[in-house]
């Protein structure tokens, strides 16, 4: 960028930075969109200003391709603010399809392949600890809290504390478990939990 760029860049900056705090913008926000004006200035190397609909579009594509759909619509929205409240110029969106999301399915175990898992685990422990994760649903932290108080063998459930979600729930409790757990307990009683931690 040369002298008279860097000038003039330096004057609708300090503007810009002005009408973010002029239009109430929190400090996240002005963080952000200053970052993506200074961005935008060095992409071309030189003062936004002056860019036209096709250097946009350029611009644009390059953080499709690099950045998260987040992170573009920061920057559309930062360079939108720039133009409609500094330059007083009318803003041309710029058509930008947000890319589907692919979720693939998480490969769930068969019960044969359970099964297998649990015959290969000499310990206990740790086939009750499987056992129980893997019929009950549970994510690992979930059965690595359970205690023996949490299980409910009149009302067939299991109280499940501190979830992910922040809430406690029940689940139900097959007897097929609860025989596991039992069998568990007989030989390990003096422990108030089935943790594969403990001795």
């Amino acid at each position: 960028m040369n002298i008279n760029d860097q000038t003039r860049f330096n004057q609708v900056y300090q503007a810009y930075l002005n009408e973010l705090a002029l239009q109430g913008k929190s400090p996240k926000t002005v963080d952000m969109y200053s970052r993506y004006l200074r961005q935008i200035s060095v992409f071309f190397d030189t003062c936004p200003d002056t860019l036209t609909a096709g250097e946009l579009k350029v611009y644009f594509l390059s953080l499709v391709q690099t950045k998260s759909w987040s992170a573009v619509k920061i920057a559309r929205n930062a360079i939108q603010f720039f133009y409609r409240h500094v330059l007083n110029k009318p803003w041309d969106w710029i058509p930008i399809v947000k890319p589907p999301v692919v979720q693939p399915l998480q490969d769930v175990l068969s019960l044969d392949e359970v099964a297998a898992i649990i015959s290969r685990t000499r310990k206990l422990r740790y086939q009750t600890y499987y056992w129980v994760t893997y019929s009950l649903g549970l994510r690992l932290s979930e059965s690595l809290n359970l205690t023996v108080a949490d299980i409910d063998s009149h009302l067939m459930r299991v109280h499940l504390r501190f979830t992910k979600s922040k809430k406690d729930r029940f689940v139900p409790l097959p007897q097929v478990t609860l025989l596991a757990l039992r069998r568990y307990w007989l030989v390990h009683s003096y422990l108030p939990s089935y943790l594969p931690s403990h001795p």
